[in-house]
């Protein structure tokens, strides 16, 4: 809790910023960052189209074209930042949240909605876009990142792995023991938490005395704080992270302060256990508002150029809808294909079972 009894509404110490929520930036000794008016049109870019896609699934959601959906308004600087920041041959593991991530690698956004729509088995290939699959099992990703980086170091390739996660997985088995094999065996990995403030309707204090990259250190390995709603900083933070688990370096926790602005999940009505107030104190926060001041206040675009990302958006969430909606039902025997590389006799028997139970719809 803040000075003034408001939680995560003012910045922490030992805040990794730069560029403030008022669109000014500032430099970091540890972290500079030279970017190109065109780099930072891009990040806008970016930004802004990564939210239509997902204010687009809450509505089809709503409407009962998807199952569910775990929206990430608010997140959206801490997903492009860091999704920028990998290079080509790095292996990124998501939670289930990550759209900003998958946008950066290249996934079709309809992919991600095939998945929530129940119509695909994840709906990419993780070695074309160098991104895994979703994970719903709350932290298990970080277990897989950390075994997919001790491979990378087997191997001898430049490259590192980036996992994501929540600040409630933190509390999770799987997440204190990934920290342990990755500090042991020096992985070239980097965890990426977004602390977004509540573990579905739990509060950040329900899962830590400590700010959370303070248990880093007690791993052995570095832990940094950064301004999640600032797409600068993530960037910077991010990419040097990732540099320096390429090099030997070994790995290090990032923690993305940030906040979700939605609910956890459609099926979540997050005013059952948050107060107004706070929403809207981070509503001043909001990372696409601070990059389209820092354009402004410098003459990298004009009105034009936001006007025409607004039509870009825009016709991308036609796009979406009507593809989404276009998405053909999968053949029911189909749940059994990709379970597993080569064939096992519990889903031959489950498939077999399956099969006969189809039948008996005939005729």
């Amino acid at each position: 809790m803040t000075a003034d009894g408001s939680r995560g509404t003012e910045a922490p110490p030992e805040l990794v910023q730069l560029l403030t929520p008022e669109g000014e930036r500032i430099e970091h000794p540890d972290y500079p960052l030279d970017l190109s008016p065109e780099e930072v049109r891009a990040l806008y870019r970016d930004l802004v189209l990564v939210r239509r896609v997902d204010m687009e699934a809450v509505a089809l959601q709503r409407q009962g074209e998807l199952g569910l959906w775990a929206s990430l308004l608010g997140q959206e600087a801490a997903q492009i930042g860091s999704g920028r920041a990998m290079a080509d041959t790095d292996m990124a593991f998501p939670t289930y949240r990550e759209h900003g991530v998958a946008w950066c690698r290249g996934v079709d956004p309809v992919n991600l909605l095939g998945l929530f729509r129940g119509v695909n088995h994840g709906g990419w290939d993780p070695a074309e876009h160098n991104f895994h699959l979703y994970t719903i099992v709350i932290g298990s990703q970080t277990l897989h990142a950390v075994g997919y980086a001790m491979g990378i170091q087997r191997d001898g390739a430049e490259a590192a792995t980036l996992v994501y996660f929540g600040d409630g997985a933190t509390s999770q088995g799987d997440v204190n023991e990934s920290f342990i094999w990755a500090s042991v065996f020096n992985a070239p990995v980097v965890f990426f938490c977004q602390n977004n403030q509540w573990a579905i309707s739990e509060p950040l204090e329900k899962q830590t005395r400590i700010p959370l990259y303070r248990r880093a250190s007690g791993f052995g390995f570095p832990g940094v704080r950064v301004d999640g709603n600032d797409v600068f900083a993530c960037l910077a933070v991010t990419r040097k992270a990732l540099a320096d688990a390429r090099s030997g370096g070994g790995p290090v926790l990032i923690e993305a302060f940030t906040y979700r602005m939605g609910a956890h999940t459609t099926s979540d009505d997050p005013t059952r256990y948050r107060v107004a107030a706070e929403l809207e104190a981070w509503k001043l926060k909001d990372p696409i508002e601070r990059v389209r001041a820092y354009l402004f206040k410098n003459q990298l675009a004009d009105q034009e150029f936001f006007d025409a990302i607004d039509a870009e958006a825009d016709e991308l969430g036609r796009d979406v809808r009507k593809r989404c909606l276009a998405l053909p039902d999968p053949e029911p025997m189909a749940i059994f294909e990709h379970v597993y590389a080569e064939r096992h006799p519990l889903i031959d028997a489950e498939r077999a079972e399956f099969a006969a139970y189809l039948e008996g719809f005939e005729g």
